[in-house]
């Protein structure tokens, strides 16, 4: 399938550019680090964010949701992950951990997704009814983590129709097992063209 990366009808999807995933001090930075510096991560998703907007590609922050005392007491049946997130208070509310990386910071035209719950950035939240506001049938992910809410998210998105691109290296997991797993066994079922970052720069630009 031919690659063809229209303003008009392609977002980009930055998931959860957090300090507690991206910066030094962050609550999973030391999980994420060896594999984020070994595929370059922060250039590549700089980049690509940066090269986006030069050809007017609209961004879409897609965020998981803030750790707030309220939002997770009394559940009943919390996923293991929920539960980890729980205990860690993962991208804290109006904490450090839960602000964006100095180097993703929404701009004027940038649109601001409803954060999700678990690991979709589709499931229970306004992402579908927004690109479909601004005409996009192509989404392109990058962002974290490339076995949770990257995969779910694009997963999500080619059943709903969408013509999904995934970006190898401009993503990162917890280890190489996990990017691994990602690219070559699953992304074959839900990825229409699995991209470098090098390769995505030349349709783009």
């Amino acid at each position: 399938m031919t690659l063809n990366l229209d303003k008009n009808t392609t977002g980009l999807l930055l998931v959860d550019p957090y300090n507690d995933f991206l910066s030094e001090g962050g609550i999973l930075y030391p999980h994420i680090k060896k594999v984020s510096e070994e595929v370059n991560l922060i250039e590549n998703l700089k980049s690509i964010v940066q090269s986006c907007r030069s050809r007017e590609i609209r961004v879409f922050f897609v965020l998981h949701r803030r750790w707030r005392k309220e939002r997770y007491e009394n559940w009943k049946n919390y996923a293991p992950t929920q539960a980890k997130s729980r205990d860690i208070k993962l991208f804290a509310d109006g904490e450090w951990g839960g602000e964006f990386h100095p180097s993703f910071q929404p701009q004027n035209e940038d649109v601001i997704v409803q954060e999700h719950w678990a690991q979709s950035g589709f499931a229970n939240t306004d992402l579908d009814m927004l690109l479909k506001k601004f005409g996009v049938t192509k989404i392109i992910l990058i962002g974290l983590r490339v076995n949770t809410c990257i995969e779910s998210t694009a997963r999500f998105g080619m059943e709903l129709g969408y013509e999904v691109v995934l970006v190898k290296d401009a993503t990162a997991g917890f280890s190489w097992d996990e990017m691994n797993a990602s690219h070559d066994i699953n992304a074959p079922t839900y990825a229409h063209h699995l991209l470098d970052t090098k390769s995505l720069l030349k349709i783009i630009t």
